[in-house]
């Protein structure tokens, strides 16, 4: 159901949307997710050759009405970063979800680096983050977090939020709750490591100094990339430098205890994290699956038969290649898995 209710952002006009937002009735089923198989228990590539295409593909982000795929592409080196959008644009629905627009990057990105968008619930606001100018035309050395708002069915102008969110330092990775409350990543001061999760409550009618989350979710070590559960129910991020790290940086989840405090973050297994770097996780509005990015490749050595360059370059330029892919998997699962079963 889709009995909406408004919250005001009144410094920044910014809605939030209060109450769960269903998939739109005139999406097909077998439309949705640019009518990708669903994945099980093993996590998939997302849209292999569309989305997942062999550039660096990062960041999800999916409109309630299950029409729009929000997405970053970055430059290898992450010099360049641009937010892209798929669309459903109606009509027959093919086995390969034909009727989906190719990705666009969206009209007020591609002059300067954006990356990591975030939908309200109600999908007319997004936040990102961005190193492009306060004003005039110099970019800024760092990132921080801006918003813009949908006018008459079109993205407007983007607004930078204002210093008790963004400072000299980097802000990144921002996720909304219903309540508008914002998390993001910074290095605090005080902080409890190198990079934490904070959140600014949202009280008032504007934004409250943010502070650093509690031990079951920051440590000494690197936390970054937080999605927060409309409901705060739950928490995703990923930490590097923990005992129990795999590769470059890991996947945990942590969650509200009884008290309604944040559990103690709990690891993902190899099933999920691999040997690099998995980070930029998202659920999906429906609460079916987990997106996630990866920089696994799909293939290394040693190789069964030596590789000839014509599979040398396949490798190298396709999908799997270790420049960043999303990857989805069944959410409830893992749910079971990691709280219900524990």
């Amino acid at each position: 159901m889709l009995a909406a209710g408004l919250m005001a952002l009144v410094a920044l006009c910014v809605p939030i949307a209060i109450v769960h937002a269903q998939t739109a009735a005139g999406l097909p089923e077998k439309a949705a997710y640019l009518g990708e198989a669903r994945p099980g228990i093993t996590p998939r590539m997302f849209a292999p050759g569309r989305i997942s295409d062999g550039m660096s593909n990062r960041d999800m982000a999916i409109s309630p009405s299950g029409k729009e795929v929000f997405y970053t592409i970055q430059g290898p080196g992450g010099q360049v970063s641009m937010i892209l959008c798929s669309r459903w644009a109606g009509g027959a629905v093919g086995g390969t979800g034909g009727a989906w627009s190719k990705p666009e990057i969206v009209s007020f990105s591609g002059k300067y680096s954006d990356l990591e968008p975030a939908l309200t619930a109600d999908g007319n606001t997004m936040f990102f983050a961005s190193n492009r100018p306060i004003q005039g035309e110099v970019i800024k050395k760092d990132y921080d977090i801006w918003m813009v708002k949908r006018e008459q069915g079109n993205w407007g102008r983007p607004i930078r939020l204002d210093t008790v969110i963004n400072t000299e330092k980097d802000e990144f990775y921002p996720s909304v709750a219903r309540n508008g409350n914002l998390y993001f990543t910074r290095v605090m001061e005080p902080g409890k490591g190198k990079e934490d999760i904070a959140v600014s409550e949202w009280k008032d009618g504007r934004y409250q100094q943010p502070y650093s989350l509690p031990g079951g979710v920051n440590t000494e070590h690197f936390e970054f990339n937080a999605f927060v559960d409309p409901d705060e129910q739950f928490l995703l991020f990923s930490s590097f430098g923990r005992k129990d790290d795999i590769g470059g940086g890991d996947l945990y989840l942590s969650y509200k205890d009884a008290r309604g405090e944040w559990a103690e973050a709990v690891h993902f297994d190899s099933t999920i994290n691999s040997n690099t770097l998995d980070f930029s996780p998202y659920v999906s509005p429906d609460r079916k699956y987990l997106f996630f990015t990866s920089a696994k490749m799909k293939a290394e050595p040693p190789f069964a038969t030596p590789l000839n360059f014509a599979r040398l370059r396949g490798l190298l330029e396709g999908p799997g290649n270790g420049l960043n892919d999303i990857y989805w998997v069944e959410w409830p699962s893992l749910l079971k898995k990691y709280v219900h079963d524990r």
